[in-house]
């Protein structure tokens, strides 16, 4: 009992700091479960007042409602997929090199270049709308996914973050592995990358989730269904007689943010890794 007591009064000054953390944990994760579970519910459960917290009928008719339509979900789904791994792959391409060349790497023009990658960060995006689209549409590829990928090849914040986790890379290692006759290539593969991954996981999991979310470029940067994202099948549903039917709304919208929360469960901790001092010994 004595021990127990102890324990009590010891806990006591982080019991607020406890209790702040398991609000904002419920303000942030009750969003979700909502949609999650009135996903699950019948159209009148789901405009039922008071609302319940718990399926009473769970059943999946939302989601039925919403396949049979008529609206190809499959096609939206695969343009998701296409233009969310086609901008991934493409910034690494661009972001790796670039990030390993300003973080090791002497170069004429090397302040001024740096410079003007990071001047790119105060340009709003929607200033880039008008632009962009000219030149792709003077391409004719409009009528493609490419103005959804291309674009956005170049991931600045990626540079700036992956450039700050190769610089705490000592400069011996990578002249260690010069006098082992490694070429550059080599180094950035089997010494860099690994002692970085947690930053790259980090900023391919921002890029997917900003691509995969995105609505207003696919929306300015498309004229047809047939090149459209998950964002644009959820204005379809929405448009499509649905109007308030929460349920299928919600159904919806769990088909579009399933798959970004399930991969940010597995890669959250990386996150935590990537913005965390990492010594190397």
């Amino acid at each position: 009992m004595y021990q127990l007591k102890r324990r009590f009064v010891n806990y006591l000054p982080n019991l607020f700091s406890d209790i702040l953390k398991l609000i904002c944990v419920v303000v942030f994760v009750f969003p979700f479960y909502w949609m999650i579970i009135t996903s699950f519910k019948t159209y009148g459960e789901a405009i039922q007042v008071p609302p319940t917290l718990w399926p009473k009928n769970f059943t999946f008719i939302a989601y039925s409602n919403i396949y049979n339509m008529g609206i190809n979900f499959w096609q939206y789904a695969q343009n998701s997929v296409i233009v969310t791994a086609g901008v991934i792959i493409l910034q690494c391409l661009v972001m790796i090199p670039a990030a390993y060349s300003f973080a090791k790497r002497q170069f004429v023009g090397k302040g001024i270049a740096w410079a003007i990658v990071i001047s790119a960060l105060m340009i709003p995006g929607t200033c880039t709308y008008v632009p962009i689209y000219m030149v792709m549409a003077k391409a004719g590829l409009i009528p493609s996914l490419w103005p959804q990928i291309i674009p956005h090849g170049c991931n600045v914040f990626g540079i700036f973050m992956l450039r700050q986790a190769f610089k705490q890379v000592p400069d011996e290692l990578l002249e260690s592995a010069r006098l082992d006759s490694a070429t550059e290539l080599q180094i950035v593969c089997r010494i860099m990358l690994p002692m970085a991954k947690a930053a790259l996981i980090t900023i391919c999991l921002f890029s997917f989730i900003g691509t995969w979310n995105s609505y207003f470029w696919p929306l300015v940067m498309t004229n047809n269904d047939k090149y459209r994202p998950l964002t644009m099948y959820i204005e379809r549903v929405q448009d499509a007689d649905v109007g308030n039917k929460w349920n299928q709304v919600m159904a919806a919208n769990v088909l579009l943010v399933g798959p970004v929360l399930v991969i940010y469960l597995f890669a959250s901790q990386k996150i935590i890794q990537a913005f965390t001092y990492n010594g190397v010994k």
